[in-house]
């Protein structure tokens, strides 16, 4: 059988868009549906498995012998979800081995990383696997496939399996092709890469810090004002760790703040910002030397809005007691 990739290409290069699709074509679900294109690939993905658990050996293999898939993405295992799938394995048994292939003096994991997760939990030394050949391609996409699926895996942890992938494809199209992802949708993850050092250190502890269009518009906001991006970056950031900022408004505050600072080189200069209520100019911030000033025209503000503004600045100005 030729290699992953090629059968993914083959299986998603005639699925059509998503405007032919007819309504009643679609399977309802509760969770957000993934593009046709990336269905065809998870489908084709979890024949692979199927084909490789039918010519493998069976077998029970000790659990400290066994390793994760090294291209899997996954940073984060749910632990509730990992109690329960432990709990029925240590009443009822493993009913699905987990497929492994092995690699010089370890196995490393296919398919089946939770299952090998709550053998660990619950202490048991060894698991029942399946043990097959299965080359380094066909293990690099099989993890991205299977887990850029899954609607409680983050875009960052898809974003490091895609950028562990690529190399897999001869182009970037190819391999957006291959995923079932929109060109857009495939550059959105690979944006992650481009983000600063801090901010990457940070979604490997918490992955869900950041999503996809967020990380671009933050990678855009740094690389349009250069270093005074990045200071401005390193100021706004830990605003969004501490919950205090919502992700989508990050790459804004940067561009507001790099550009504050850097129409404001020297004491002497004045910066003027304008806001405005839809299409209509509703007031000015301006900020020198002497003042920060807000003006706000006359009739834009309703007065549940008017008295909001009150009690903010009486909140961060309160009078010191006597």
């Amino acid at each position: 059988m030729s290699n992953m990739r090629e059968q993914l290409l083959a299986k998603t290069a005639g699925i059509r868009a998503t405007s032919s699709i007819k309504e009643e074509e679609v399977k309802r679900s509760n969770r957000t549906q993934t593009a046709p294109g990336l269905a065809g690939a998870l489908a084709v993905a979890q024949l692979r498995v199927q084909e490789l658990e039918s010519t493998g050996a069976a077998s029970q293999l000790p659990v400290s012998e066994i390793v994760p898939n090294p291209w899997q993405p996954r940073r984060v295992f749910n632990e509730e979800k990992l109690v329960d799938l432990a709990e029925s394995i240590r009443e009822v048994g493993l009913m699905q081995p987990i497929v492994v292939r092995r690699s010089d003096e370890i196995y490393q994991i296919i398919a089946g990383e939770r299952r090998w997760r709550a053998h660990k939990m619950i202490g048991l030394d060894a698991v029942k696997a399946v043990v097959v050949e299965c080359s380094d391609e066909d293990m690099a996409v099989l993890a991205l496939v299977e887990n850029i699926s899954r609607d409680d895996l983050s875009d960052y942890e898809i974003a490091i399996s895609v950028r562990q992938t690529e190399n897999e494809f001869p182009d970037r199209k190819r391999m957006a092709e291959a995923l079932g992802l929109s060109r857009t949708g495939l550059y959105q993850y690979l944006s992650f890469d481009k983000l600063p050092d801090f901010i990457k250190k940070d979604l490997d502890l918490h992955p869900r810090l950041l999503g996809g269009n967020a990380a671009d518009a933050i990678v855009g906001a740094i690389r349009k004002h250069g270093e005074v991006g990045l200071d401005a970056a390193k100021e706004i950031w830990p605003l969004v760790v501490a919950g205090d900022m919502d992700q989508g408004k990050a790459a804004a505050a940067i561009k507001a703040l790099a550009t504050r600072r850097g129409t404001t080189g020297s004491a002497s200069e004045r910066s003027i910002d304008k806001f405005f209520s839809g299409k209509e100019h509703a007031g000015s911030i301006t900020k020198d030397i002497n003042s920060f000033t807000v003006k706000i025209k006359a009739g834009v503000l309703t007065e549940a809005q008017e008295t909001q503004i009150r009690e903010l600045l009486s909140q961060m100005f309160r009078a010191q007691p006597d």
